[in-house]
């Protein structure tokens, strides 16, 4: 595999307590990974093939339509991969009630908890492309998802794998001091005003890492920053 190729992503944030006092969802990464290494981040990673051949809740008309658009990738598999990584990574699990037999790889664990992932609670909230030079660099594309939308406590990381250290609810106005990738804080700012906004973001900002001034633009073209 060329490490050097761009590789389609998900990654996913968990909002917690929105209209009082929002935290989101984040761990460390190893000192020793290759990609983003000691940084806080969301749950997230790259798109297996495993996650084309789920049952998965349905996304929103709007979400769908959005991701359809700017992906080859079809909408349900890179929400899915969102929903599997955050599995993975934390041990908590979004999903839908409905039993489903002969899961694929890497969703066994998922499925013996009668249930599937919950589509519907995503909202596709972020695109960025990793900058040149990085190691790995991935076409990711951010979820938002609510807390309350999950089926398992969420305070109960003890099902979590060990690509993510620290895992921990953190308050959205102190998020900025822990060491964190650019991107991220990016996307943190435009989780901010878009909790300031409310309801549904008219389009989705898209990171591209393309050009000198590193512009942030909306999927429709226009730019942001």
């Amino acid at each position: 595999m060329d490490k050097t190729a761009i590789r389609d992503a998900a990654t996913i944030i968990v909002l917690r307590n929105t209209a009082t006092d929002p935290a989101v969802l984040m761990g460390q990464r190893g000192a020793s990974a290759a990609f983003l290494p000691g940084k806080f981040v969301f749950p997230g990673g790259a798109v297996d093939p495993n996650d084309a051949h789920v049952p998965i809740s349905p996304l929103s008309m709007l979400d769908r339509q959005r991701l359809t658009a700017e992906s080859a990738l079809p909408a349900d598999t890179l929400a899915a991969a969102a929903i599997r990584e955050l599995w993975e990574e934390t041990g908590l699990i979004l999903g839908h009630p409905q039993n489903w037999t002969d899961p694929p790889q890497g969703w066994r664990g998922f499925a013996k908890h009668g249930v599937i992932p919950h589509g519907g609670a995503l909202q596709f909230f972020f695109r960025a492309v990793t900058p040149q030079g990085r190691p790995r660099r991935f076409d990711a594309r951010f979820f938002l998802a609510d807390a309350d939308a999950l089926t398992t406590d969420a305070d109960d990381f003890s099902r979590a794998e060990d690509e993510l250290s620290h895992l921990q609810w953190v308050p959205l106005d102190q998020a900025r001091s822990f060491n964190l990738p650019f991107i991220t804080k990016v996307v943190l700012a435009e989780l901010i005003a878009h909790i300031e906004r409310g309801g549904t973001p008219i389009s989705v900002p898209f990171f591209r890492n393309d050009d000198e001034a590193h512009l942030v633009t909306r999927l429709d073209g226009h730019s942001l920053l």
